[in-house]
């Protein structure tokens, strides 16, 4: 159960991320931080150590 919760609450966190970046146009930097914290979530979700 604390498993289920965990991946949802990562897949969530993907999803807004992912949102961010895409609304993002102006700054580059930001884009690249976002992708920066996005990849352990994608890990995470895809169970890869």
């Amino acid at each position: 159960m604390v498993m289920i919760f965990y991946y949802v609450i990562s897949a969530f966190l993907a999803v807004l991320l992912i949102w961010n970046f895409i609304r993002e146009k102006k700054n580059v930097e930001d884009m690249a931080l976002y992708l920066l914290v996005l990849v352990p979530l994608v890990l995470r979700i895809l169970r890869v150590k």
